[in-house]
């Protein structure tokens, strides 16, 4: 399982107390490597994302969503990597709101809204 870079975490930290109101994003790769007689390279990329969210009755929040996608065609112990390094991750920083996505295609702001609504 792979560290959190401390600069990550405060980058995310910063990010979750930003002052602006509008949507924005960090988008990153989660890099593994490890040695085990051969080397491999997993890389994949993750959107932690402040989305400005109209409630029905007129409220707005601004809740920070981690969203994203489980490496596809790797060998089980390659995906057991990257679910042990996203959840330290998302520990790490204290994320709450963590959605899936398997083709990038679906990331559209009503699915967003649909994922959000089972959290207010």
């Amino acid at each position: 399982v792979c560290d959190v870079a401390e600069d990550l975490v405060e980058k995310l930290r910063k990010f979750r107390f930003r002052k602006e109101t509008n949507n924005a994003a960090i988008i990153s790769k989660l890099n593994m490597i490890r040695n085990n007689f051969s080397f491999f390279n997993l890389r994949k990329t993750f959107i932690v994302y402040s989305y400005k969210y109209q409630h029905d009755d007129g409220r707005v929040s601004y809740p920070l969503c981690f969203i994203f996608s489980s490496p596809v065609g790797c060998k089980p112990e390659q995906q057991m990597m990257y679910a042990g390094s996203k959840n330290k991750l998302v520990q790490t920083a204290e994320l709450t709101k963590v959605f899936e996505i398997r083709n990038t295609e679906d990331l559209t702001e009503e699915w967003l809204r649909e994922k959000l609504g089972f959290f207010h």
